[in-house]
């Protein structure tokens, strides 16, 4: 017999506000700085089972960090929101 780990990480609903999107990924800002790198992204769409979570992670930086900075920041966020309700079938709502 199998047991499943599961964690708090994980999306509790279909459908979230943009703050709790945000709230979620803050749990993955491991070292506080406020921005998301692309491993701390890559370990947030790890904790939600993705597949090619790396590849996503990429993705996922390529649209939203418009300065090209490796992070994304708090400025940032609404670009991510927008590839997660694209590209990641997480429903995102204002």
């Amino acid at each position: 017999m199998a047991f499943m780990r599961t964690t708090q990480a994980t999306l509790p609903k279909r459908e979230i506000t943009v703050e709790e999107f945000k709230a979620w990924l803050r749990r993955f800002d491991s070292d506080r700085d406020g921005r998301i790198s692309k491993e701390e992204l890559q370990q947030a769409l790890r904790s939600l089972r993705a597949w090619s979570a790396w590849w996503k992670a990429r993705e996922g930086m390529k649209a939203a960090d418009v300065n090209r900075n490796g992070q994304i920041d708090k400025e940032e966020i609404e670009k991510l929101v927008d590839y997660a309700n694209k590209h990641l079938h997480m429903k995102i709502c204002a």
